[in-house]
């Protein structure tokens, strides 16, 4: 499954990347490390899915992993965005948690291509680059981890470690990227949905 395929997918995807040239190698790379793997993917293989010369990639990236890092850097930035939206939206703290891990899931499923890439290829970054995206997974958890602190203190949630909770809510919420299929029998929003349950009956809220 490509980037381009992926469920309700943009058109064109990544259409925030300029220019045209830049946007299609990066189209091409996510592809590329999503099927191979980033170690295992030259430069030979991303500027060939994006039909163009390995020489026409350094005009716009300098180097493998400054792509890599473009690519962690929006999709970071998209997901964390998601979630501060939701966190934000007003309502108890089990809507907000329900909506959260909605907009999440949905995003890792309609993404799953994208997020593979965004989630998995974390440590192929460089250590200043490495050390920005470990700065956005932390705001990431805090986000989640603030809905459920607000949602103990008020008596919805019983959840006695908030901090292994919120690992545990993350990790199954990403774990989508790696399982779903758009020509399976869930649609995002079903596994949204499925997934805002789930985690509603962990935290002991009352759907």
């Amino acid at each position: 499954m490509s980037t381009a395929q992926e469920t309700d997918a943009e058109d064109p995807p990544w259409a925030e990347v300029t220019p045209e040239a830049a946007r299609r190698l990066l189209v091409a790379a996510v592809d590329a490390f999503a099927e191979r793997g980033y170690h295992a993917t030259t430069t030979r293989d991303i500027a060939g899915r994006a039909g163009m010369s390995p020489a026409a990639l350094y005009i716009h990236y300098k180097t493998k992993e400054e792509l890599l890092h473009r690519i962690s850097r929006i999709g970071h930035d998209r997901a964390l965005a998601l979630l501060e939206s939701a966190a934000d939206s007003g309502g108890t703290a089990a809507e907000r948690l329900a909506s959260a891990v909605r907009s999440f899931v949905r995003w890792h499923a309609e993404r799953h291509t994208t997020a593979r890439v965004v989630q998995y290829e974390l440590d192929a970054l460089g250590e200043e680059h490495r050390t920005e995206i470990i700065a956005l997974r932390r705001r990431t958890d805090a986000v989640v981890r603030r809905i459920i602190g607000e949602g103990v203190a008020s008596g919805e949630f019983d959840v006695p470690d908030v901090p292994g909770t919120t690992l545990a809510v993350l990790s199954l919420c990403i774990d989508v990227a790696r399982w779903f299929n758009a020509q399976g029998s869930r649609t995002p929003d079903e596994v949204g949905e499925l997934y805002a349950g789930l985690v509603l009956r962990m935290v002991g809220a009352e759907r």
